[in-house]
């Protein structure tokens, strides 16, 4: 439940009857109105889009090959050290 400073913004949307119907059909499935079913749903649905998105899965020979590139100890190249110029006297400028 929101709180007393908890800001509420409205979302509104059309659908067929034949999805409204569904809608209405699960929501009462799970004892709940259609807003919160909705809300419910839309946020899980956005969480797993998100996760997918912001998340970086690999395999563990790829978990590996980071955590040895991670630790090895070579030394940056000239292009690195250029770039790593350039970027200091662009901050620097600000």
């Amino acid at each position: 439940m929101p709180t007393s400073n908890t800001k509420m913004a409205r979302i509104e949307t059309r659908v067929s009857t034949e999805k409204k119907q569904l809608i209405e059909r699960a929501a009462a499935y799970q004892g709940c109105s259609v807003s919160e079913f909705v809300i419910a749903n839309a946020e899980q649905a956005a969480k797993a889009v998100i996760e997918e998105h912001e998340q970086l899965k690999l395999t563990r020979a790829q978990s590996l090959a980071l955590v040895e590139v991670l630790l090895s100890t070579r030394q940056p190249n000239k292009r690195l050290r250029d770039a790593a110029v350039r970027h200091r006297k662009e901050v620097e400028r600000r």
